[in-house]
This record gives C-alpha cells, structure tokens and sequence, in this order.
C-alpha cells in the first residue's frame, strides 16, 4: 500500500512527462516516412540505387561503423587478433591477412588502435543488416 509519503516522492516526474509528450522526437525515422512491406527488400533496393532513404542520416565524427581493412598494408602480426573481445577476427594463414565477422564485432575499434600499420579503419556505414550473417556484406577480407 501507498504511504502518502511514496506518492508525494514520485509528482516530480509529472512535469518532465508532460514535457515529453509535447517535445519533437530527437531521433530520424527509419527507414523512411513511409515503410515497405518489407524493410529488408527496401534495403536491398537503397543498395541497388532504385530508392534512397529519407531523410539521410548524418553520422558524428568518429562514428564507429563497419570495419574497413587494406590487405595491402596488413603485415599479418595478428595484433587485432589478439585484442578482438568478441573474437570477431581471424587470421588467414595462408595469405597472412585477416577476415573480419562483422557480424560479430562490437564495433569496440580496439583492433583499429592496436593496428601498427593503419590497416584498420572505421566507416561510417551502419545499415548492416542482412538475413545471412555469413553474406559477403557481413565479412571484411
């Protein structure tokens, strides 16, 4: 049961509710004004060029999306490797080059940092969803 005391406490909040309901949303909406059917099949066509999304959705400085990488650059030190908490990177033997899950990752760009050779980079891309986690969008070679 309430004690007068307990319903007192909690009227603060009141205000800053109704100061919610009234305050425009800080967030875009997604995909578009108006869904598809299907919001993978309209990612598919934004990815086609046939549609586009509005409106476009700026991303901050330093934003860390997909993962990016330059074969040509990697020396095969495995660093990234070694420092990846969601073991989202294995290393290729053969070649000396890596392969990313992306996903996997936790876009924590550690493997960036440790990189010694800036092979590693973090896009602005963020629209990664796919039905197959093993697509070739969802893995970096």
């Amino acid at each position: 049961m309430l004690e007068c005391g307990d319903a007192m406490a909690n009227l603060p909040m009141i205000p800053e509710l109704l100061k919610q309901l009234f305050r425009q949303p800080a967030t875009n909406t997604f995909p578009a004004k108006y869904l598809p059917p299907s919001v993978t099949g309209f990612l598919k066509m934004v990815s086609r060029g046939e549609a586009a999304i509005h409106p476009p959705v700026a991303t901050p400085p330093e934003f860390r999306g997909k993962i990016t990488y330059e074969p040509e650059g990697c020396i095969g030190c495995s660093l990234c490797v070694k420092i990846c908490p969601a073991h989202a990177i294995e290393l290729v033997n053969e070649t000396k080059t890596i392969r990313i899950y992306v996903s996997q990752c936790i876009f924590c760009s550690q493997c960036t940092d440790m990189c010694p050779k800036g092979s590693l980079k973090m896009s602005d891309e963020f629209l990664l969803a796919d039905e197959d986690r093993y697509s070739d969008n969802l893995i970096v070679e």
